[in-house]
């Protein structure tokens, strides 16, 4: 770039002397008063002018064999540059091996000692752990293979309710004869049928229900419901039973129409009559009782039932309005299905509720298991750290033979009386 401007500079000084000289002789030639004066000083001008490019020029040479020199010596001290970083490039590399290879030697030889001091401590504190987590692991796979036997078992035994409940229906019919017009017998048959209902839906009692328990109402009166249905979480549902045989079993056995519609009549008010008697007795309320607002009224003659209801559509509506729930064996007995499965959940949930808290407990124990190991490896640090810098006061000195180990062989030499001689890798 500075050589350029040189040359326009000389370039430039040299054009306009030639141009004023062209324009100063035209002058001279045109005119008809040239002096002689005139001319000579134009021609000292032009001899300065010639003279002052010539420096300009030998200048200009100068400086570019200046650059010339100054970015050869920009390329040597770029390559030198070059050269160092490489070589900067291959001492780090170099120096990055030998710590590697150092820290993995003396990470092995600690690993090696730790392993030799440490390793039956270590499976003595592991094994545990090991069985903990492989448990753990076992209750969460019979846990889901139990839900996928319940899901199972429940579809299964969903699908043979309607043959359960027809036999139930059969038996009750069959019963039903026997036991026309004596209520006490029809009332206890009612409770053991309801029983057995229970039992078959997988309810244990004194666990998932209780019999004729005695509680208070708001007044202080003892109430017996026939039977109450623990759900979790403390909470009950009561089950009342109502047999109601002697009109059902005489509307079956009427000769006229007549005579069927009384029995029809009698047999309806009988059912809405232990209704409102149900609904005044107000059991969801009892003292110590945490029922919902209403109660199950159940029918164990599934034909009494849909004999009751065909007669009056509304039946059931007038129930509800009394906080009465009616149930018969079909429906009854898949309620109490799902109260089985409930209580089987729960304990489930109570069962994972438990591993999770075990495995709390485990997880606790692992992290001060860890912190112990991590004491463990600083105190090995510093016992190493202690042993290398008693190592040095041992073999390090101003000489050679000058250390403590180097005067102790001394003095073996000199005749010391010594039974056992030093390593000879602490003599090297």
């Amino acid at each position: 770039m500075q050589i350029e401007l040189f040359l326009l500079l000389g370039f430039g000084i040299v054009l306009g002397a030639a141009l004023g000289w062209y324009l100063t002789y035209r002058q001279i030639r045109g005119g008809a008063y040239v002096r002689r004066e005139l001319y000579e000083q134009l021609e000292r001008t032009a001899d300065l002018l010639r003279d002052d490019l010539g420096e300009k020029e030998a200048d200009l040479r100068r400086q570019t064999a200046e650059l010339a020199r100054k970015e050869e010596r920009i390329l040597a001290l770029e390559e030198q540059v070059r050269s160092r970083k490489e070589q900067l490039l291959e001492l780090q590399r170099q120096n990055e091996q030998t710590f590697e290879n150092l820290a993995n030697k003396l990470l092995e030889e600690k690993s090696r000692r730790f392993v030799q001091s440490n390793r039956e401590q270590m499976d003595a504190l592991l094994n545990p752990l090991r069985e903990k987590i492989r448990e753990f692991g076992e209750s969460i796979q019979k846990k889901f293979e139990a839900d996928a036997r319940d899901k199972h078992l429940l579809k299964a035994s969903i699908e043979q309710l309607q043959k359960l409940n027809g036999r139930l229906s059969e038996d009750a019919n069959r019963l039903a004869k026997a036991l026309t017009g004596d209520n006490k017998t029809q009332g206890d048959w009612g409770e053991y049928q309801l029983e057995m209902l229970l039992q078959k839906a997988g309810l244990e009692k004194e666990v998932h229900y209780s019999a004729q328990n005695s509680f208070k109402d708001e007044d202080g009166r003892h109430k017996r419901p026939d039977f109450v249905i623990h759900l979790p979480e403390g909470k009950e549902l009561i089950i009342d039973c109502k047999v109601s045989l002697t009109s059902y079993e005489r509307y079956f056995g009427a000769e006229d129409e007549q005579e069927r519609k009384r029995h029809l009549r009698e047999h309806l008010l009988s059912l809405k009559q232990h209704i409102r008697s149900l609904g005044q007795k107000n059991y969801q309320q009892l003292y110590g009782i945490r029922s919902p607002d209403y109660v199950l009224l159940y029918l164990p003659v599934e034909g009494a039932f849909a004999l009751a209801q065909q007669a009056d559509a509304e039946l059931f509506v007038k129930a509800l309005d009394n906080n009465i729930v009616l149930v018969s064996p079909t429906t009854l007995l898949a309620t109490m299905r799902t109260v089985a499965y409930i209580w089987k959940q729960e304990k489930q949930k109570k069962s994972v509720e438990e591993i999770v808290r075990q495995s709390g407990l485990l997880y606790d124990r692992f992290v001060s298991f860890v912190n112990d190991l991590k004491e463990i490896g600083q105190r090995l640090d510093g016992a190493q750290l202690a042993y290398d810098k008693a190592m040095r006061k041992l073999t390090t000195g101003k000489r050679p033979g000058d250390t403590l180990i180097g005067r102790a062989e001394k003095i073996r030499k000199m005749g010391a009386n010594a039974s056992k001689k030093l390593p000879p890798d602490l003599l090297e």
